[in-house]
């Protein structure tokens, strides 16, 4: 019954506020590998919900080695599903330097949007990917995303496209 609760609002688009909280944003993460950065993903995703950094870090492995979450032009969307999730989390990071994720352009990532869903979202699931999609295919977005003033600054920019919209 909590499930239902929680996805009510079918007939509205998911929005970004439905996956990041504030203290899910991190400016100037510092990671020198993929692996490192997934690491300290599934560490910061691990404070926020409460679920264990290693069963986080083998999803998101796990994942990875289906292919690349490196989506291009510096984004990475690494996500994965947990049984034990009672919603979808979100958590956004702008590296410190950007880091080979293998990319499908081959180019550097320094854009990171980790998307975590319980085994039950599906179309959830879904909605959401296309929803972080839709946000960092936006060139500008991305531009302003990197030269954002600290976690505050890039939470208000994730987060006002909503606000403005409506």
């Amino acid at each position: 019954m909590q499930m239902q609760q929680a996805w009510t609002g079918v007939s509205r688009l998911m929005e970004i506020t439905d996956l990041l909280q504030p203290k899910s944003v991190v400016a100037g993460l510092k990671a020198t590998s993929k692996k490192q950065t997934l690491q300290e993903l599934a560490k910061l995703a691990a404070e926020i919900t409460g679920t264990s950094e290693r069963r986080i870090f083998e999803t998101l492995l796990e994942r990875e080695r289906l292919g690349s979450t490196g989506v291009g032009n510096g984004i990475a969307i690494p996500h994965g599903k947990l049984g034990d999730f009672k919603r979808l989390h979100g958590l956004f990071a702008r590296l410190e330097k950007p880091i080979d994720f293998e990319a499908i352009d081959e180019q550097p990532v320094d854009l990171i949007f980790l998307l975590l869903a319980p085994e039950s979202a599906g179309a959830d699931h879904l909605k959401a990917l296309a929803r972080v999609s839709r946000l960092l295919r936006d060139a500008r977005m991305c531009e302003k995303l990197r030269g954002a003033k600290g976690s505050d600054g890039l939470y208000m920019l994730l987060t006002q496209s909503e606000a403005q919209a409506a």
